[in-house]
């Protein structure tokens, strides 16, 4: 039940509606007054009385239906100034309506109602912002960290409002930075603008700043982390706002507030994908997902459970992953319900009596062996999984129909040089081979590492940070292609509305960093001396990853950001090719000429 409203909130509002009333009355007053050059003596009292209690009537009328005096509408607020507005307009036409009827003499000159009413508005705006004016400087924080803001577009402004509106705020806004020389004037709620980025440091010495918050969702991993560095090098501890893609609404406050991380420093982008295309082939479908309870996996299937698919069908060989990722979605380990799918991809009986009884329309394979290293000394098991496993799934997909498969592939397949990324090669290809035999659509994606991956080399610098170091790095000059998680998955759901029979696509991953720079990123932002150790490269790591092998070219027809590379099947007996051993990488060369390519700069190498 709402409470009904006490006796100050009445008195207040009644004195709102004397205040209004007497604006009317002193508009109109001092536009008669001004019409005769002050000579009282030819002011029409009767004629002023009238017209006044005209416009006071119908004032009162409009601003009742509106509920201008009852608590609609913040006073001084935007959204009080139109029905404002409509109920002075209202009346001030009420007033020059009865002054034209009455005829000649006029009881006022014809302009008075128009322009006093004009005063009048004047006259209540006026009192409205200084009674919000009082209200938000009773409310200011008084104790809090000091604070820089950079970005004073809308997300800056609320962030600043957020900030000033709550008297318990943890932080106390002192400064606005922008790049944009057009808003070197600009102030929002008392807060000047103190220049651009190469103003941080002059502009946190002015004052006497702690923190800087960086209030751009959009911004990408580059500028990230140039503000980032020159906030540090002057003393500020950095914070960020998430991504818009993160973000739950447009309204921004100072719970969205948190620290920066390796991800907003590496891979921070706004995806522009086609949620009409993706509803298209997810939507009310049957879908299934390899590997669901990996890195990768287990966002696939987060994301595709907002799609509405009819049935989301989660398999993987190990039971706590499965595990984690109901958990994940539902808030409880749902693994009594048929979507928790125990199975291995190795086995293909198993597999294509599951997807007979289970019928999928759509399959994203993301079950994989990936480890480089582990790989390197185990080159059997990258085979049974990575090659064989997925010609089970493939081969159960064809025997179902499904319309689309999806299989999610690796940088490290163009121009392969190590057992990982011959594999996953080979597993494009053989993606392509069964796209000629399926009317489905069967494709590959393929990008580089993902931020947060389980057993990344992130995890292994937090894990060297947390002991006290050192952290180890194989070269100076390494390269690597990085992704938050979030957004390649949202490109790979996107690439499946998109692509083509058979081909593999091309996420784009922005420029390559280094190795090294992550490792001193990590480092300073555990804030404590920390040496890094280069041990040299190991067995089929390369010292700069491709996207694109070298006679594949970077063709985007349809989304800015996935490439799309034709990949050549499987020649001649499939079932042939399969069944040898896993070759050496020189045998690559005598036994399918088609890899010839791809494998001789290897060998060379």
């Amino acid at each position: 039940m709402t409470p009904r409203p006490g006796a100050f909130w009445k008195l207040a509002r009644l004195a709102m509606v004397l205040a209004d009333l007497l604006s009317l009355h002193a508009g109109m007053t001092l536009v008669v007054v001004a019409r005769y050059d002050g000579d009282m003596e030819r002011v029409g009292v009767v004629g002023l009385l009238i017209g006044t209690a005209a416009a006071a009537a119908t004032f009162l009328t409009v601003a009742g239906a509106l509920r201008l005096h009852q608590g609609r509408y913040a006073v001084g607020s935007a959204d009080e100034f139109k029905p404002l507005a409509a109920a002075v307009a209202t009346a001030a036409l009420v007033s020059f309506s009865v002054d034209l009827v009455a005829g000649m003499p006029r009881l006022l000159p014809l302009s008075v109602p128009l322009i006093g009413s004009v005063v009048a508005f004047v006259l209540m705006l006026t009192y409205r912002l200084v009674i919000r004016s009082q209200r938000e400087g009773a409310v200011r924080p008084r104790q809090g960290c000091r604070t820089l803001v950079f970005g004073s577009g809308d997300a800056g402004q609320q962030l600043i409002r957020s900030m000033l509106g709550d008297p318990a705020s943890p932080y106390v806004p002192v400064g606005l930075l922008d790049d944009d020389p057009a808003k070197r004037h600009a102030r929002v709620r008392g807060v000047r603008m103190l220049g651009d980025r190469d103003h941080i440091r002059s502009a946190a010495l002015a004052t006497d700043a702690e923190v800087l918050v960086l209030a751009l969702p959009s911004a990408d991993s580059a500028l990230v982390r140039d503000i980032s560095q020159r906030a540090t090098d002057a003393g500020l501890t950095v914070k960020v706002l998430p991504s818009l893609s993160d973000l739950l609404s447009t309204r921004i406050g100072i719970r969205d507030v948190r620290d920066i991380d390796i991800a907003d420093l590496l891979g921070r982008r706004q995806i522009d994908t086609n949620i009409g295309e993706i509803a298209g082939y997810l939507k009310n479908k049957r879908v299934l997902v390899t590997g669901a309870g990996g890195s990768i996996g287990s966002e696939l299937c987060r994301q595709i459970h907002h799609f509405g698919p009819t049935e989301l069908m989660m398999l993987d060989r190990d039971e706590s992953a499965l595990h984690a990722v109901s958990l994940s979605i539902h808030g409880e380990a749902q693994l009594h319900l048929p979507e928790a799918i125990l199975a291995d991809i190795r086995d293909g009986e198993a597999l294509r009596q599951l997807f007979l009884r289970r019928m999928p329309d759509v399959v994203f394979h993301a079950a994989a062996l990936k480890h480089v290293n582990m790989l390197e000394q185990y080159p059997d098991e990258g085979w049974k999984t990575n090659v064989l496993g997925t010609r089970n799934v493939l081969e159960a997909a064809l025997a179902v129909g499904v319309s689309h498969f999806i299989n999610i592939s690796t940088d490290k397949a163009a121009d392969p040089v190590n057992v990982l990324g011959r594999t996953k090669r080979m597993a494009e290809r053989l993606t392509a081979t069964y796209a000629q035999r399926s009317e489905g659509r069967f494709l590959s994606v393929r990008f580089g590492n993902v931020l947060g991956s389980r057993g990344s080399v992130l995890e292994t610098f937090a894990a060297q940070i947390a002991r006290g170091g050192p952290v180890t790095v194989t070269h100076p000059d390494v390269t690597r292609f990085f992704m938050t998680i979030p957004e390649a998955v949202q490109l790979v759901i996107q690439a499946g509305a998109i692509g083509t029979q058979g081909e593999a696509l091309v996420l784009e991953m922005g420029e390559p960093v280094r190795i090294a720079d992550v490792a001193s990123q990590l480092i300073a932002m555990e804030g404590r001396p920390i040496g890094i150790r280069f041990t040299g490269l190991r067995p089929g790591e390369k010292l700069h990853e491709e996207l694109f092998g070298k006679e594949e070219l970077d063709s985007r027809p349809v989304h800015p950001l996935i490439s799309h590379v034709p990949v050549p099947p499987v020649e001649g007996d499939l079932e042939a090719w399969l069944q040898r051993p896993f070759p050496p990488l020189e045998a690559v060369l005598q036994v399918d000429p088609i890899e010839t390519r791809w494998a001789q700069s290897a060998v060379q190498g």
